[in-house]
């Protein structure tokens, strides 16, 4: 995992980093990591014409490193201070911005620019609020943005999130703590999980999902939950689905108003209907199973309910809007934490950046998502691989998080147009590439 921290979290390992290595070996070493970056971009670097901005801080001193740098591999290298910078910049390769970072907090004009210029910022876009992605002034669009020893919410939070391009890290050896980070596929590595001695009910999983309206969604959660491990799935529809979808042959169909206690988990909403809040409560008030809750199972009338047992809720921007009253798209990491806390429970909010937090405001941030996601269904499938992932004895938590890095990397392999009803097959794929790689 990436780590995901606030500006005061980050000073104190700047502080611990600059005790342990020296001031002059940090600017150093982020430096050299933001020459390396702009020779990735351009490739060829012997001639290039880059501009570096800089400001008076930290941000200016790894400018001008990474500026000495390129010099000594053959850039033609301007470097321009905030202090004199032009309204406008003539046409260079590249441009790398290194004017103001995380502790930006006054508004900055970044200069115009040729639309052929490709934009580097160092560690963040300058002019934005590192904090909440609020923008400062007007901001640089990167093309890249390098971050520094660890993520700050603005690169997956607020306004500022559409101007970091896209998101590379350089460690640098801070040291910064996890308690919020960005999923990587190297968490993966543990999602995989059984014993010797498991038999069908070790890992069984109840799915209240589909109605004659939307028979799919039922085959899609026992689809997506069978992907990620799920042993047993006993399945209860709102009214009679089976002549509507045919469903997988390892999937139980049950009647009745009791969650199966042998269950580990219960995937409660996809496909029911709005008018289902009553036959979800029913089936739900009681029962001291682990629940995933989406689709028409975010509503107030069912969260609402006493927990006997830990609840992960997995609304898209809508749905976490019809929960909270709040439509605003920005400053989403807040609003998640509150949500979390107010129901105590795990929320998973889906989106491009899909944001998972803890009911004690411990994050976890999923960048790999891609439009291939943005269909009919794939919500579906990551309900139950979630609580398939439950069901293996992941703590609600982590079996969000991971879920929903493993459902974003199967959905980067999907061909165009191929939709929710490939992608439990290639949720199957990157596991196995996965193991073939340990």
């Amino acid at each position: 995992m990436i780590p995901l921290v606030s500006v005061e979290v980050m000073r104190d390992s700047d502080r611990r980093a600059v005790a342990r290595y020296g001031g002059d070996a940090l600017v150093r070493a982020a430096g050299e990591a933001v020459a390396a970056q702009a020779r990735q971009m351009l490739g060829t670097l012997y001639g290039r014409r880059i501009a570096v901005i800089v400001g008076p801080g930290l941000n200016g001193a790894d400018g001008r490193v990474a500026a000495r740098n390129l010099r000594a591999r053959g850039c033609r290298v301007d470097v321009v201070t905030v202090a004199r910078q032009p309204r406008e910049l003539p046409y260079y390769d590249l441009v790398i911005d290194a004017a103001f970072g995380l502790g930006c907090r006054r508004a900055y004009e970044a200069p115009h620019l040729d639309r052929r210029t490709k934009v580097l910022a160092v560690d963040l876009p300058s002019g934005v609020d590192a904090d909440t992605g609020r923008l400062l002034g007007r901001p640089a669009r990167a093309d890249v943005t390098l971050a520094l020893g660890a993520l700050k919410f603005a690169h997956v939070d607020g306004p500022a999130a559409e101007l970091t391009g896209e998101l590379r890290f350089a460690d640098l050896g801070i040291g910064a703590p996890t308690v919020n980070a960005m999923m990587t596929d190297a968490d993966l590595g543990g999602f995989v999980r059984g014993r010797r001695d498991d038999h069908k009910w070790s890992h069984a999983l109840s799915v209240l999902a589909g109605s004659p309206l939307m028979p799919g969604a039922a085959a899609l959660v026992c689809q997506g939950a069978l992907s990620a491990g799920a042993s047993m799935i006993r399945l209860e529809s709102m009214g009679k689905i089976a002549k509507l979808v045919a469903l997988s042959p390892e999937v139980v169909r049950v009647r009745g108003p009791l969650v199966d206690p042998r269950s580990r988990c219960v995937v409660a909403g996809p496909g029911l209907g709005a008018a289902s809040s009553s036959w979800l409560r029913e089936r739900l008030e009681e029962t001291s199973v682990t629940a995933v809750l989406d689709a028409d199972a975010l509503t107030p009338a069912v969260v609402s309910l006493s927990r006997r047992a830990p609840r992960v809720l997995t609304p898209h921007a809508g749905e976490f809007a019809r929960l909270t009253g709040d439509s605003s798209t920005s400053e989403r990491i807040g609003a998640v934490r509150t949500l979390a806390a107010h129901t105590e429970s795990v929320v998973l909010l889906k989106g491009p950046v899909t944001i998972i937090s803890s009911a004690q405001g411990h994050l976890r941030v999923v960048t790999a998502g891609t439009n291939a996601l943005a269909t009919a269904g794939t919500g579906d499938i990551l309900a139950g691989m979630i609580g398939a992932a439950i069901a293996r004895g992941h703590e609600p938590f982590d079996a969000a998080a991971l879920s929903a890095h493993l459902h974003a990397r199967a959905g980067a392999t999907l061909r165009p147009y191929e939709g929710a009803t490939a992608l439990a097959a290639a949720v199957t794929r990157v596991l196995g590439a996965l193991a073939g790689d340990s």
